[in-house]
């Protein structure tokens, strides 16, 4: 049976269910006039759920994925260059692409599910395609974000979405979430302080020696950076407190611990203050609190739009020795792929996880409504790309709305309708340290550890496999080309152990495009 057929059976869903109390019923009453008409639009009362229980969902779900605006604008206030206020222009564009996103889930899908700029996504085109030594822009990675999108429309669209899934060997695809989520608790790491640079071995563990040379607070003029032991304490402590919390099942627990790691970051310098830092007293002579609508003006002038009025200006790329028009052409096709893959898994595997935990799923096991979510994810992908900010995906803290009892599209417009209010907030987000946003990236490493179940480590084809994609990803500093080293390595395994036979057109296709990636660039 076919994802539409399936869907079309789900329909039905929309039909009453059970009768109110009027009728003797468990739920109650359908609404009358206006609200009756909203009630009857999203089904609410005939899913089973009441105007409360979908406003607390759309809240929960706001509250467990609110970071996503300040950890998004932290990564992309780096590589928006040339703006007197870049993180304000990546924290409009970021809570632009999670409304469009949000309330696409609404309005086109009508169900329980929220979207934002994807934690993996934002963190390949920040550090690999952008601070990789690329020579690649800001708004060059808005064009293969914006064909992201394209491409994921079109494989929506003509239902071949399914035949590149099944492309991906099976130990790549477990592999590629375990790798990014070590991949963006590295980064994280590294922007609290925890994991620093070694002459001898490139990385190693910050020293908490109080006799030492480490300093408690540091201030680096050039980067702009603040180090020492504070903000390493202060990202380990906040991670604790995050694990804490999600074991007692407190609601928004990772936005919780950021905000507790802030104050704790501010009370621990104010100390040092008072003993004379230095450092301190810089920290505290540069903060000010800016217009809101100052980010607005940014973004309207260093994002919006800079896909189309920069964004195909490779000059930069072209001007660095050995990159020609034929490199840039792979460039172009394999991190356009590796982001449309990366956003498929993701989206997949959120859509499956998600709807599991409110029963939305079809007799088939497939979650209601299948296309519409993902129609809706790879528009947001495009808009989000228009706006400036990185691939547009569901969320996987969709489920904590769920859970709470979420059952419709009122509650992702709740959740739309809450990252509104937050738009106008960048300037207290901006006081969020960098060290305080680590904490929701290493906590993102640990939930997507999950996945290395998955790979049969019993079996040495497979394992070799998934190993070489996720270390890859790991130690060479890039998603995309440990995608490309684990597909290879699945073709050389398969090639020696007799069973060429069952590698499919599409895999060779996509390992040949990685191969010449590898070659050529």
């Amino acid at each position: 049976m076919s994802e539409q057929q399936a869907q079309q059976q789900q329909e039905p869903l929309a039909e009453p269910i059970t009768k109110g109390p009027e009728g003797g019923g468990l739920f109650p009453a359908p609404k009358k006039g206006f609200w009756g008409k909203v009630d009857e639009w999203f089904g609410i009362t005939r899913s089973g759920s009441r105007y409360r229980t979908e406003i607390v969902a759309g809240v929960t779900t706001f509250m467990a994925m609110v970071y996503i605006l300040m950890v998004n604008a932290g990564m992309f206030s780096g590589v928006i260059t040339d703006s007197a206020d870049p993180y304000g222009a990546a924290y409009i564009a970021t809570a632009l692409g999670a409304i469009v996103g949000t309330l696409l889930m609404a309005f086109l899908a009508r169900m329980p599910l929220a979207q934002a700029s994807g934690m993996g996504i934002n963190a390949f085109i920040v550090y690999t395609l952008i601070l990789g030594g690329t020579g690649l822009t800001y708004a060059n990675c808005m064009v293969f974000t914006l064909l992201d999108g394209v491409i994921f429309l079109i494989l929506t669209t003509t239902g071949l979405r399914r035949k590149i899934f099944e492309a991906i060997p099976a130990g790549v695809r477990h592999a590629i979430p375990v790798g990014i989520g070590l991949f963006i608790a590295f980064i994280g790491m590294q922007q609290a302080g925890i994991i620093v640079n070694n002459d001898s071995t490139l990385t190693t563990f910050i020293s908490f020696n109080i006799l030492g040379d480490t300093g408690f607070l540091t201030y680096d003029a050039v980067n702009n950076a603040y180090g020492g032991m504070l903000p390493a304490l202060v990202a380990l402590l906040g991670v604790f407190a995050i694990a804490i919390l999600s074991k007692k099942k407190v609601k928004g627990a990772v936005l919780w611990g950021i905000l507790g790691s802030a104050v704790l970051y501010y009370g621990l310098a104010g100390i040092a203050y008072a003993c004379g830092v230095d450092a301190a007293e810089t920290l505290f002579g540069s903060i000010s609190i800016s217009n809101p609508f100052d980010a607005f003006a940014a973004w309207g002038k260093d994002s919006a739009g800079a896909v189309f009025y920069e964004g195909f200006d490779f000059s930069q790329y072209l001007g660095i020795p050995g990159n020609n028009g034929g490199s840039l052409a792979v460039v172009l096709i394999t991190s356009a792929l590796s982001l449309c893959m990366i956003d498929m898994f993701d989206t997949i595997g959120t859509l499956y996880g998600a709807c599991s935990k409110g029963n939305l799923l079809d007799h088939n096991g497939t979650p209601i409504r299948m296309e519409r979510m993902m129609l809706a994810d790879a528009i947001a992908t495009c808009t989000g790309a228009i706006a400036g900010t990185s691939t547009v995906t569901t969320f996987v803290e969709s489920s904590s709305g769920i859970v709470a009892g979420g059952k419709t599209g009122f509650t992702a417009l709740i959740t739309g309708l809450c990252f509104i209010v937050a738009m106008f907030l960048s300037p207290i987000a901006q006081l969020i340290p960098r060290s305080a946003t680590a904490t929701a990236l290493i906590w993102v490493g640990v939930l997507m550890m999950t996945s290395v179940v998955k790979v049969d480590w019993e079996d040495a084809a497979d394992a070799i496999v998934a190993f070489m994609t996720l270390i890859i990803m790991v130690l060479g500093y890039s998603i995309s080309k440990g995608i490309g080293a684990g597909i290879i390595t699945y073709i050389i395994i398969s090639i020696f152990t007799g069973k060429i036979k069952k590698i499919s057109v599409a895999t060779w296709v996509i390992g040949v495009i990685f191969l010449a990636t590898f070659l050529l660039t």
